[in-house]
């Protein structure tokens, strides 16, 4: 896959939430929670008019452009939370985690800040490399939209139904514009034409041609994704109280967390068993019946997805912010640990294989016409 070249500009212009930050974080009517949200929407507006008006011209090739830039700020001013709740730094966004959204500073928004301020961060200067040079950034277009979606629908899903539900305030309402954004973002990203491929005819025939299992990785990526399936499912069944003595024992010596009361777990599991448990269905048969040309891009998609949703997941269930009793017992740790990358890295390999050997997935050729042999008459 081609790696975009990254977009230095819109690097330099996100870099300047740092002194706005402190700024703002010594301005004494910013104790409102009120203000927060006020200034939250006149400081993202007045950023967007900025990037309008330095870059007219690549907004008017993809107006996404606009897009990445504004979410490139939001991503430093997300980092800057999760380092400032760490302890790492002082005097930056304490205004924003008291007054205007306190349910960043659990364990899981910690995490979601984290994510967001190093690889959505990366991801937005590099679709923005990608349009300043005219380049096509379809497949981390999509590998974003799983990610960014998965991450905004368990947080905002957790911060109604969980312990913080007493506590939105005004400035939980700007998340809003975080649902449309991904809605037209990914239909304009699904309608870029996809890469070239250098398969020719025979090469996908003869890789079409082979069964399961004369394709030794094909064949464990579906025992992967059964298996991951069955993962999915009995963690749902988890959260989801079932009486068994095994989902008991798992929930009390492996994964605690999952009880935690702040909601972003068991969310989290019921979207795995909603969502992605059908995806393993799917990508098993897809890898066993040629020409399903739909997968590489669910892939794409679900990578980013389960990559952004394990990783806040296994952090927050091992992070100090969480309460003991709710955290990975220590001898259990390894266990937890393999299940939960394992958990995560197969969708990537998935994707990976996809985008590397793509033939067995293109739609077969259309038979020619049948040859004459005989002479017309």
């Amino acid at each position: 896959m081609d790696i975009p070249p990254l977009a230095g500009k819109i690097a330099a212009l996100s870099l300047s939430a740092l002194p706005l930050s402190y700024a703002l974080n010594h301005i004494s009517a910013l104790s409102h929670p009120l203000w927060v949200a006020l200034m939250s929407a006149l400081i993202l507006g007045l950023l967007f008019v900025a990037v309008y008006s330095l870059s007219h011209g690549k907004i008017s090739y993809d107006p996404l452009y606009a897009v990445f830039a504004v979410l490139a700020f939001t991503s430093v001013v997300d980092l800057i939370i999760a380092l400032q709740e760490d302890g790492y730094v002082m005097g930056f966004m304490e205004f924003c985690t008291k007054e205007g959204e306190p349910y960043l500073r659990t364990a899981h928004g910690v995490f979601i800040c984290y994510w967001d301020g190093t690889v959505h961060y990366l991801l937005y200067l590099a679709m923005a490399g990608a349009i300043c040079r005219r380049r096509r950034y379809r497949n981390t277009g999509l590998y974003w939209l799983g990610s960014f979606v998965m991450s905004i629908l368990v947080f905002l899903t957790g911060n109604i139904l969980g312990k913080y539900s007493s506590e939105i305030r005004p400035a939980f309402f700007l998340t809003i514009p975080y649902l449309l954004v991904p809605c037209w973002a990914g239909m304009r990203v699904f309608k870029q034409p996809r890469a070239p491929t250098c398969c020719t005819t025979h090469t996908v025939q003869e890789e079409q041609s082979r069964a399961l299992l004369q394709r030794p990785a094909d064949l464990a990526l579906v025992i992967y994704l059964v298996l991951a399936g069955f993962f999915t499912l009995f963690r749902g069944l988890v959260v989801l109280d079932c009486p068994t003595d095994a989902c008991f024992v798992y929930i009390y010596q492996y994964e605690p967390y999952l009880r935690d009361p702040v909601a972003y777990p068991k969310v989290q599991m019921l979207m795995y068993m909603f969502y992605v448990l059908p995806f393993c269905g799917l990508a098993a048969y897809a890898l066993t019946v040629p020409g399903c040309s739909w997968l590489p891009d669910l892939a794409l998609v679900f990578a980013g997805a389960i990559g952004q949703a394990q990783f806040s997941h296994m952090g927050a269930s091992m992070h100090l912010r969480t309460p003991f009793t709710y955290r990975v017992p220590e001898d259990t740790w390894g266990c937890f640990f393999v299940c939960n990358l394992l958990y995560a890295l197969g969708p990537h390999l998935l994707a990976y294989r996809c985008l590397r050997w793509p033939a067995f997935f293109q739609q077969p050729p259309p038979p020619g016409p049948p040859a004459h042999h005989k002479k017309q008459q």
